[in-house]
C-alpha cells in the first residue's frame, strides 16, 4: 500500500500577455511566486494540480514550468525543503481560443469575450499538473472540444445567440482524465476548472453543466465522447481523485448550489470527503475573515479569501483517506504573511492549497 498526498492550488499566476509569466519566472519574479512556492514546499504534495498557470494554450512550451521547478520549488531559500517534481503536464485549454463568431454582440470578434473560454490570449488561466509519479500521457482522456449543445438537456440560456449557441464548447478550460502510475497501480486524476458563475450572462448555467460533465463521467454517460473519439465515462472500480478549482460553493456564493451538492454526494466518491478525515479544514478562514453575514458554510472549509469553499480534492471509494487540510494559517502565526488578504505583489493567491492524504 502506497501513501501519497494529492493537492489542488489555484496559484493566480495569470499575467496580462502571452509569455509574460515565463519571462517573469526566468527573471525577477514578483514576491507572490516565492510565497506560492514556499507553501508548496511546506505542504509537499506528491501530486499537485495548479490552476491559473499561464501557458501557450496547447501545452507545448515548458519553459515556464521548468523555471518554476528549478528556480523556486528546488530553492533552498525560504521555508520548506526543496521539492522535485520530475513529471509535469501542461493541460491544453480553451481559454483565449477565439470563436469564429461574435458572442457578446458588440459586432467584433475579440478576446477575451468572444472565446471558448475567457482569456486575453490562448493559454491564460491554464492548468499544470506536477507529479512525483509517471504520467500516462498516452492513456489520458480530454473533453476540451465537447460542444455545450451536445450535452443532453444542456442548460444553454435562450439568450445565447447563434451560431455561438451551436459552436461554444462546454469546458471553459478543459475536463481531463490523467492516469498516473503509482508503484504499478493506476490512479485517475479527474481535473477541471469551471468558469466562475458570474461576469457573463451564461456563466451560471455553464458552471453548472461543467460540474455535471464529471458527474456524468462517473456515471459512464453514453453521450460523452472525448477528443480522441472514445465514448463513455470512467469504468466502475477504477480508483480516482476528482480535483480542481470548481468555482462553486455548496452553500454560499453565486453558483448552482444544488449541482455542486449533487457532485459531492456522488456514490463513487468516498463518504469521508463529505464528513470525515478527507474533508479539508483549516483554522485560517475563521481567523482571517470571521463568519460572514448570511453565509451558511463552515469557515474551516473555506478555500477562498471571500469566505467560500471553491477548491476540492475528492478521493474515490477505492482509496483509503488518511487526512486532509486547507493550507491557511492565522495572521499571528509564523506563516501568517504567506496568506495576505489583498491580491498583488505581497499576496500568494486569493485561493488556498487543498490537500488530501490517501493510501492506494
Amino acid at each position: 500500500m502506497t501513501r501519497l498526498r494529492v493537492a489542488s492550488f489555484n496559484v493566480a499566476f495569470d499575467r496580462p500577455a502571452l509569455g509574460a509569466l515565463a519571462r517573469e519566472l526566468a527573471g525577477q519574479a514578483a514576491p507572490q511566486v516565492a510565497r506560492v512556492a514556499e507553501i508548496i514546499r511546506r505542504v509537499r504534495p506528491d501530486i499537485l494540480l495548479l490552476c491559473e498557470f499561464d501557458h501557450d494554450g496547447e501545452g507545448r512550451d515548458y519553459g515556464a514550468v521548468d523555471a518554476f521547478r528549478q528556480r523556486f520549488l528546488a530553492a533552498t531559500e525560504g521555508g520548506g525543503a526543496p521539492i522535485d517534481y520530475p513529471h509535469a503536464l501542461l493541460i491544453p485549454t480553451n481559454t483565449g481560443e477565439r470563436l469564429p463568431c461574435d458572442l457578446d454582440g458588440d459586432g467584433r470578434i475579440t478576446a477575451p469575450q468572444d472565446c471558448h473560454g475567457f482569456g486575453q490570449f490562448h493559454g491564460q488561466y491554464g492548468m499544470l499538473l506536477l507529479s512525483r509519479f509517471p504520467i500516462e500521457v498516452a492513456a489520458l482522456r480530454s473533453f476540451r472540444h465537447l460542444r455545450w449543445c451536445e450535452v443532453p438537456g444542456a442548460a444553454l440560456p435562450p439568450s445565447l445567440p447563434e451560431p455561438a449557441r451551436s459552436l461554444l464548447r462546454l469546458s471553459s478550460k478543459n475536463h481531463i482524465d490523467v492516469p498516473v502510475c503509482i508503484d504499478g497501480r493506476r490512479l485517475h486524476l479527474l481535473a477541471m476548472h469551471p468558469t466562475p458563475p458570474v461576469f457573463q450572462p451564461h456563466n451560471l448555467a455553464r458552471n453548472s453543466d461543467e460540474l455535471r460533465l464529471f458527474h456524468d463521467y462517473l456515471d459512464d454517460a453514453g453521450y460523452l465522447v472525448d477528443d480522441a473519439g472514445q465514448a463513455g465515462g470512467l469504468a466502475e472500480g477504477e480508483a480516482f481523485v476528482l480535483l480542481g478549482d470548481f468555482n462553486a460553493d455548496p452553500c454560499d456564493g453565486d453558483g448552482d448550489h444544488e449541482r455542486i451538492r449533487r457532485l459531492l454526494a456522488h456514490p463513487r466518491l468516498h463518504p469521508a470527503s463529505r464528513e470525515g478525515v478527507a474533508l479539508p479544514r483549516s483554522a485560517g478562514g475563521l481567523a482571517w475573515g470571521g463568519r460572514r453575514p448570511g453565509h451558511q458554510g463552515d469557515p474551516a472549509c473555506w478555500t477562498h479569501r471571500q469566505g467560500l469553499r471553491l477548491d476540492y480534492v475528492l478521493p474515490s471509494r477505492e482509496l483509503t483517506p488518511l487526512g486532509a487540510g486547507v493550507c491557511w494559517e492565522a495572521a499571528h502565526t509564523p506563516l501568517g504573511p504567506l496568506f495576505a488578504t489583498t491580491r498583488g505583489s505581497d499576496a500568494s493567491s486569493d485561493h488556498r492549497l487543498v490537500w488530501v492524504d490517501i493510501a492506494l
